[in-house]
């Protein structure tokens, strides 16, 4: 007997398009990963390194900037493997053709929203390239950070899209 990915034969098979964000969701996955242990191990050590009278420079900047890169990560890899928070019960109540209609309708409020977002924390980090916004302590530049945000929201924008197109398919873990 025949299976469907046989029967359906290329069709079946993801993309480039869909390999390559599929490669970048899952790399980004474990970027946030790092970055969590990472805000860690700075707090640990500032932690310790209090009780003996010092601490990491700059240690609430270094967290901040972790933080943001965190976030930024886990973003397109919660979207990917459809990590949010949905109302299931309600969903699954509805028939298939509704679970679709209402399932594309989100997904494409969902991908004009992360391409917006993306748009306009890209016009943020480009004022704050021009004002010299800076970290505090550390005096590190920070529009870089709104720049990964933006590239985080267009991937997920992304990422959002190829659901829409391909609602049955899903990203490997």
């Amino acid at each position: 007997m025949e299976t469907e990915k046989q029967r359906n034969g290329a069709a079946a098979r993801p993309g480039p398009l869909w390999r390559a964000t599929e490669a970048a969701t899952s790399a980004l996955g474990r970027v946030a990963g790092a970055g969590i242990l990472a805000m860690a191990a700075v707090t640990c050590l500032d932690v310790i390194l209090r009780r003996f009278g010092s601490s990491v420079p700059g240690a609430y900047d270094i967290v901040r900037l972790l933080g943001g890169v965190v976030v930024a990560a886990a973003l397109p890899r919660t979207t990917a493997v459809k990590g949010h928070v949905a109302i299931e019960y309600f969903f699954h109540r509805l028939g298939t053709s509704g679970r679709l209609v209402v399932d594309s309708m989100m997904r494409s409020l969902q991908t004009a929203g992360f391409g917006f977002t993306a748009w306009a924390l890209a016009a943020k980090g480009a004022s704050l390239l021009r004002c010299g916004e800076v970290t505090p302590t550390l005096r590190i530049p920070i529009f870089w950070l709104a720049w990964t945000l933006a590239a985080s929201c267009a991937l997920s924008a992304l990422v959002s899209f190829l659901h829409l197109i391909r609602p049955r398919r899903a990203f490997q873990p």
